[in-house]
C-alpha cells in the first residue's frame, strides 16, 4: 500500500470510529487496529487525534461536494425524475443518507464545534459546499436556502430514524411522533 492509500484507509477507519464516538470518545488505538497499523504510525501521519478528526471532516465535506458536482453534471433538462441541477443534487444527497456513518460524522463534526479548530473547519467546509452548490446549480438565493433547509431536515430525519424513504419525510412527521 502506498502512503496515500494508507492515509486514506486510516481516514476511512477514523470516520467509522469518530461517527460513533466523536472527537473525544473515539479511540486512536481502535482506528489503528482497524487498519492494521500501530497507534504511533497514526500519530506519525496525522500528528494529533484532532488533526485526524479534521482530516475526516474534510473528507466528508469533499464526498458530499463530489456527489453534488456529479449530480449537477449528469442532470439533463427535460428528464422526468427531476427538473433542475439543484433537484438532482437533492436526490444525490438522499442516496448519501443511506450511509449512516457519513450522517453521524456530520453530526459529530457539528457537536465538536466548541473546539475553535473544528468550528473553523466546519465553517470552511460549509462555505465550500455552499459555493459549489450555487455555482453548479445556478439556483436563486431562495432556492439555495430551501435546499439547505431541506438537507438539515433530512439529516434530522435520518438521525432519528424516520420511517419510510427520505423523499417522503415531512416536518409533520414530527407532529405525529413518527
Amino acid at each position: 500500500m502506498t502512503a496515500d492509500e494508507r492515509r486514506d484507509s486510516i481516514v476511512a477507519a477514523a470516520t467509522e470510529e469518530f461517527a460513533t464516538g466523536g472527537l473525544v470518545g473515539a479511540s486512536t488505538e481502535a482506528i489503528a487496529r482497524r487498519v492494521g497499523v500501530s497507534q504511533p504510525y497514526v500519530f506519525q501521519l496525522f500528528g494529533t487525534k484532532k488533526e485526524l478528526f479534521l482530516a475526516v471532516v474534510d473528507s466528508c465535506f469533499s464526498r458530499i461536494i463530489r456527489a453534488f458536482e456529479d449530480a449537477g453534471a449528469r442532470w439533463t433538462p427535460g428528464t422526468d425524475e427531476c427538473d433542475s441541477p439543484l433537484m438532482a443534487m437533492g436526490l444525490a444527497y438522499k442516496q448519501l443518507l443511506a450511509d449512516r456513518t457519513l450522517l453521524l460524522m456530520q453530526l459529530q463534526s457539528y457537536a465538536a464545534c466548541s473546539d475553535p479548530d473544528v468550528r473553523t473547519a466546519v465553517r470552511e467546509g460549509w462555505g465550500q459546499l455552499y459555493r459549489r452548490v450555487v455555482e453548479v446549480s445556478g439556483a436563486s438565493r431562495d432556492e439555495i436556502h430551501q435546499f439547505f433547509a431541506e438537507g438539515m431536515l433530512l439529516n434530522l430525519g435520518a438521525a432519528v430514524g424516520l420511517p419510510g424513504k427520505a423523499q417522503d419525510w415531512t416536518l409533520e412527521m414530527f407532529e405525529e411522533g413518527a
